[in-house]
Order: structure tokens, then sequence, then C-alpha cells
């Protein structure tokens, strides 16, 4: 009879959410396109040396962009086994923007955080072209450490808070303050405390 260790699930879990974080590179060139598409300021890169510089400009100018760069930064170091520093990028982006993404999260390349004052966290997914308003929250309902499941190019408004283990369609939008407790269909608008389909 073999012995599992006791943190042999937990261990299980975070090596397959390691896994499943994309590439930093890809990722930030992906973040950075997208954030210069919804800022009017472009579309693609002239060069590697313009990419460089217009990550490096969105970060000083985009406190949100900063803290996206510090999740990616963070997660790829978890997934690599780096001790302290994921902790050093997490308050980083925390202090700086008051963006807190959690150890669980796994965010697919391109999306969108509009400006700062954003908690993600739980076993959480959000998918390509979402775009997060500021004081956005997507977590947890008490007693259970799954979280939402945001498909592609989701839209959340201001304020809005998605909690639990629920399933946002792609192309969904969720107004603005709304309190999402329920699965929302791909395409579908919804708004209000708790969330109603408009």
């Amino acid at each position: 009879m073999t012995r599992r260790r006791p943190n042999a699930d937990r261990d299980q879990l975070f090596a397959s959410i390691h896994a499943a974080q994309p590439r930093w590179r890809e990722a930030i060139v992906q973040d950075a396109l997208v954030t210069l598409r919804y800022r009017g300021e472009g579309e693609r890169f002239g060069s590697r040396l313009d990419a460089l510089a217009q990550m490096i400009r969105l970060a000083w100018v985009s406190d949100a962009f900063l803290a996206q760069v510090l999740y990616r930064a963070k997660a790829r170091m978890q997934a690599l086994g780096v001790p302290l520093l994921p902790r050093i990028a997490h308050r980083l982006a925390i202090a700086l923007a008051q963006v807190s993404i959690g150890d669980p999260v796994v965010i697919e390349p391109g999306v969108y955080i509009v400006h700062g004052q954003v908690v993600i966290d739980g076993i959480v997914s959000v998918g390509a072209g979402a775009v997060l308003a500021p004081f956005v929250t997507i977590g947890l309902r008490a007693g259970d450490f799954h979280g939402p499941t945001l498909e592609r190019g989701v839209q959340v408004g201001t304020g809005a808070k998605l909690l639990g283990p629920i399933r946002v369609g792609a192309g969904a939008r969720i107004g603005a303050n709304a309190v999402v407790l329920d699965d929302v269909p791909a395409g579908a608008t919804v708004a209000g405390a708790p969330a109603r389909r408009v």
C-alpha cells in the first residue's frame, strides 16, 4: 500500500496550472498589442525594437499593463520553481496598480486590463480578447476554491463581480456593477445584482 503525501493533490493541481501558463514573451507581446489597439495607438509593431520600446512605454503610462507584466513574470517564475521573486512581483503589482492576480489563475495572451483595482483569484481562467474594467472582482464564493471561467472576448464592466464556479461564454458582456453568480451564455449581455440577461 502506497501512502500519498498530504499535499500531493495540491502539488498536482499547481503543476497543471503552471503547465497551462503561456510563455512570458508571447503573452506580453499579445497583451501589448491588444492594449495598443484598445488605446487607439496602433495595431502592430514595426520591429522587435519597436515592440520593446512600446512595451516599456505602456508599462510606464499604464499601471494595469505594468501589473500584467508583473503577473506574467510571477506566473513564469513559479512555473520554473524560482523562489521569492514571484512574491515580490505579486506585491509590486498590488502596490503599483492595485491589481492582485492569484497563483492559480491562468490568463491567456491578449487580455486588456483597462486600469487598476482588479482582483482575480481562485482556480480561474480568462480567455484571450477579454476586457476587464477597473474595480472588477473575479473570484470565489465561500467554501469553493473554483472560480469563474471566462471564454474568449468577454467584456466585464466597471465594478462587476463574477463569483464562484461559473462559465461566461465567448463574447458575453457583463454590465457595470453586475453581480454574476450563474453561467452566462455566449454572446449574452447581463446586468444587475444578481445579474440577469438584458
